[in-house]
């Protein structure tokens, strides 16, 4: 397989730098990170002047409202803007990586120009309302009810590490509309249901991570009315909408970060030379090794790229794999991180202390560890599924 890039995608390339290099003196100073309404506004910000520049939802297709662009380029633009200290898409992770493409995919007309446009403006956000107490790893079990009330759904019940819940205007939902005892199997009776957070019945208590940010929250749930035209697909039909939403979260939610772990090792060998840690034998050979395994991460990232561009845009069960190993070398490179700052990694005042903190999580969202060993067993590997 050819991964070189092709002189049109090279000028791509060009333009994207220039362009950078124009604009980011221009932005305003950072938000505090714990100042989510500050950082919803600098983050929307940001993802309008993508817009204006005709970079937002570069990969997405034309008739959703996106650029159009190739699979690659949207790798090139990711590759760019991370090495250029660009603003990440923050408050927008959800609507962007895979809510908004999601509805891309499986949205009817209506849907789509109601719902993609604001996203890709940076008009609204989007939180993620997935896992619940009892059904993280097991999303099946999931127990949130959803009952037919004539043009509305009525929804009752509880979720858990909803992402960005505090700041959105939308939450991608799952809900039951069969119960689990009537569902045979029981991931035949989701519905995947778009829910505007402004509706009366939804409490939103924030989460504090271990790194002291508010990024997740629990949400309750006391008969708040969608409208049945907010469901995306077909009812009872939503496990298998949630595949492809979770397919762009494995599958390219994270590409942008392996490019910052590669500038973060780099700093990290150059930090070490400074303060004396580089004659380490163990630390090098440590730090070597993570340099070939984010080079083979980023390389396995142009082959899923390279296969979603053939299947038509929806990443594969090859999102799995990346998603598995990436997970482990990020806690790798970070553990590492630690050995060079000495004492100096017990500082929450350094960002790679903070990092290193949330690195932790990394095995668990996004489906954990052994849910990808599980999909790679039996979708890449033709294992039998355990009893």
């Amino acid at each position: 397989m050819d991964l070189t890039y092709t002189e049109e995608e090279e000028d791509f390339r060009a333009r994207l730098r220039a362009w950078l290099a124009r604009t980011l003196p221009e932005l305003p100073p950072r938000p505090d990170p714990l100042d989510w309404p500050g950082r919803r506004a600098y983050d929307m910000g940001w993802q309008r002047r993508l817009y204006d520049a005709g970079y937002a939802g570069l990969h997405w297709p034309a008739d959703a409202g996106g650029q159009g662009a190739t699979p690659t380029q949207h790798l090139i633009f990711l590759e760019e803007t991370e090495k250029a200290g660009a603003p990440y898409v923050g408050a927008n992770f959800v609507g962007l990586l895979h809510a908004g493409p999601t509805i891309a995919s499986e949205g009817t007309p209506e849907q789509r120009a109601r719902w993609l446009p604001p996203v890709l403006r940076g008009d609204e956000v989007w939180c993620q309302g997935f896992s619940e107490p009892d059904a993280g790893s097991d999303l099946a079990s999931l127990r949130t009810r959803a009952w037919r009330d004539g043009d509305h759904y009525v929804v009752s019940g509880s979720k858990i590490w909803t992402s960005h819940a505090e700041v959105a205007d939308w939450c991608e939902l799952l809900v039951r509309t069969t119960p689990v005892s009537e569902a045979v199997p029981k991931h035949r009776g989701i519905s995947w249901l778009a829910m505007p957070m402004d509706a009366p019945g939804i409490t939103v208590r924030p989460l504090r991570t271990l790194a002291g940010s508010t990024e997740f929250a629990e949400m309750f749930l006391d008969e708040v009315r969608v409208p049945v035209a907010n469901r995306v697909g077909a009812e009872n039909d939503g496990w298998r909408v949630t595949m492809v939403t979770l397919s762009y979260e494995r599958g390219t939610a994270f590409v942008g970060e392996v490019v910052a772990c590669r500038r973060v090792l780099g700093d990290l060998a150059r930090e070490a030379r400074k303060n004396g840690r580089w004659d380490d034998a163990v630390l090098r050979r440590r730090l070597g090794r993570l340099s070939a395994e984010f080079g083979a991460l980023w390389r396995l990232t142009q082959w899923n790229v390279s296969e979603s561009q053939r299947s038509g845009g929806v990443p594969g069960v090859g999102g799995s794999v990346f998603k598995l190993r990436y997970s482990h070398a990020r806690q790798e490179l970070y553990e590492a991180a630690g050995e060079v700052l000495g004492a100096g990694a017990l500082d929450l005042d350094h960002e790679w202390t903070l990092d290193r903190l949330s690195s932790l999580s990394y095995t668990i969202a996004a489906g954990t560890s052994q849910i990808q060993q599980n999909i790679v067993a039996e979708r890449i590997l033709g294992l039998p599924k355990g009893r």
